[in-house]
């Protein structure tokens, strides 16, 4: 327990460090590297992992995945996205954000996520509930009573039909949906109750492990991300107030493998 407790500690030290190193490095953006037409690089990602690493390096040791440089698997473990969000950091939204989640024994332990724009600090531990900036957060539990409000992210992992039909699907059931670029914060933002669910039919592990790990301690619903190798292929990812995960599971189970363009669910 006094471990994980140091490593807490230090996952936020070192959060509101590499978020204000990000925030700095935005007033001279460098040129930027296209991974693909929707998914990018600056320097600033790259400088922010190297921090993370090095830090983590020298004060425990522990292995690192990142988006960025990579890394294996390893019973201590931590999984890092240096900037989450990079378009919107791009174009000088606030929406962005740096995460970083600690695996122990293939259990996520710790999931900090700060966005430096707007000075929200999300913290999660396994067992012991998630917080805002310090206060305690939950899922929304409907209890707005207005239609389910649904982030729903995309990437080219998946075909661009598939994602349209689940959007047909939502519309279909009555369900708000809204697309804001950044997976961790759309999964913190279902913790805290802003969204009721968060949809993506593929996601990597360094964008959803910590925002995961938030829901869930807010008394959320999620699927299991690290089913099939996800930490290190990615996954299916739905995150949601418990009396929508059904649904969303619903509507997506035959969606996230497929190739081809999928039949509008039936009933």
């Amino acid at each position: 327990m006094q471990d994980l407790d140091e490593r807490q500690a230090f996952g936020l030290d070192l959060a509101l460090r590499a978020g204000a190193l990000a925030l700095g490095m935005r007033r001279t953006l460098a040129p930027i590297e296209a991974k693909s037409a929707i998914d990018f690089c600056t320097e600033a990602d790259r400088a922010v992992e190297q921090l993370v690493r090095a830090e983590i390096a020298q004060r425990f040791g522990d292995a690192v995945i990142g988006e960025e440089y990579g890394g294996e698997a390893a019973d201590r473990v931590w999984v890092v996205d240096p900037i989450d969000g990079t378009a919107g950091y791009i174009h000088g939204s606030g929406r962005w954000c740096v995460s970083l989640a600690y695996l122990q024994d293939g259990e996520i332990e710790i999931g900090i996520l700060y966005a430096p724009a707007d000075d929200r600090l999300f913290v999660a531990r396994r067992g012991r509930g998630a917080t805002l900036n310090g206060r305690p957060i939950r899922v929304s539990g409907l209890a707005h009573g207005a239609a389910p409000l649904v982030e729903v992210g995309w990437s080219e992992r998946r075909p661009l039909a598939a994602y349209c039909t689940l959007l047909q699907r939502l519309t279909e059931a009555g369900i708000e949906f809204r697309r804001h670029g950044s997976g961790a914060l759309g999964l913190a933002e279902v913790a805290c109750g802003l969204n009721d669910g968060y949809a993506e039919l593929h996601i990597n592990a360094w964008d959803a492990l910590a925002g995961l790990l938030l829901v869930r301690e807010a008394g959320g619903w999620t699927n299991d991300f690290l089913a099939d190798d996800g930490l290190r292929q990615g996954n299916l990812l739905l995150a949601a107030t418990p009396a929508l995960g059904d649904r969303l599971a619903a509507m997506t189970e035959d969606l996230h493998r497929t190739t081809e363009r999928p039949a509008a669910l039936a009933g």
